[in-house]
């Protein structure tokens, strides 16, 4: 008789490695915001909700959908709810809406206080944007466009978004912060889809990893890590103690080495765990600069 799921397997359901990635635009896009003093700490807390429920919310609909497919029939490490038999696939997909009804409710709170209606169709095209992710009978996921989902909801939508409710308009700023969020997210997918491109492979699930295969997504997993820290020239010149953030490179540059040269799947996920931990620190980073250091 298969064991039922427990707290920790709920959990682990929800993928906490991944939560620093939902953390770090609403955070960025505070700290651009703030450069004209229009930091509402409600609002970026609203922004915060959003971003964690939907976050959470794309990882329970992976785990159902994913597992409902067979797919995680063939990875490796441990088991998912679904695919592990631990939980009831319906039970996964409801939570997933739950997480999603959440997220939407905080997103409509956000509606209501700046009455921007428009809003809601950027919230709706998120939510859809995250069932179908591996979701549906033509997940885009499973046709090498998952970085383009992370890069466009959480870089430049959840950082420009965070920025636009609080000050009104998006400075250029906050482009270029959300375009360094969104390259670090697909940097943490590359390396946790180079680790199961075998696996992928046999399950018929073609993600970018697995159409470039292992050499050269290592190479573009190094250039998402790297871009970002070019990118913070444009920080290091314009703004006093943006070199500060080079710093967070201490902590990116062993995610980089260890998931170019990684042999074993326990490397690949030490190298997602940096990769995520590196996010959270270079947003942490420069927008203590942009805080207080302006």
């Amino acid at each position: 008789m298969a064991r039922k799921a427990t707290a920790a397997d709920w959990i682990s359901g929800a993928r906490p490695r991944t939560l620093t990635l939902a953390v770090a635009p609403v955070v960025l896009g505070s700290a651009a915001a703030s450069t004209v003093n229009r930091f509402d700490w409600h609002l970026a807390l609203l922004c915060l909700l959003v971003s964690l429920f939907l976050q959470i919310g794309v990882n329970y609909s992976n785990d159902y959908s994913d597992g409902i497919r067979g797919t995680d029939a063939y990875r490796l490490g441990p088991p998912r709810l679904t695919g592990g038999g631990v939980a009831n696939p319906k039970r996964v997909r409801n939570v997933a809406f739950v997480f999603f009804a959440a997220a939407a409710a905080a997103g409509i709170a956000v509606v209501i206080i700046t009455q921007f209606w428009w809003l809601l169709a950027v919230g709706a095209a998120c939510v859809v944007a995250a069932w179908f992710y591996t979701g549906g009978k033509r997940p885009y996921g499973y046709n090498a466009m998952g970085e383009i989902f992370v890069f466009v909801f959480f870089g430049l939508v959840a950082t420009a978004g965070t920025t636009f409710v609080q000050m009104h308009r998006v400075p250029e700023v906050a482009w270029v912060m959300a375009v360094m969020i969104g390259l670090f997210s697909c940097a943490v997918l590359m390396i946790n889809n180079i680790r199961d491109i075998p696996q992928d492979r046999l399950a018929g699930k073609k993600t970018l990893a697995v159409v470039l295969g292992g050499r050269w997504a290592r190479i573009v997993y190094a250039l998402f890590l790297v871009l970002p820290y070019v990118l913070l020239i444009y920080f290091a010149f314009l703004y006093f103690g943006g070199g500060y953030v080079y710093f967070t490179g201490f902590l990116t540059a062993p995610a980089l080495i260890i998931g170019v040269t990684a042999k074993t799947p326990g490397e690949m996920i030490l190298a997602l765990k940096l990769s995520s931990f590196s996010a959270l620190a270079f947003s942490l980073a420069l927008s203590a600069v942009v805080f207080f250091l302006l």
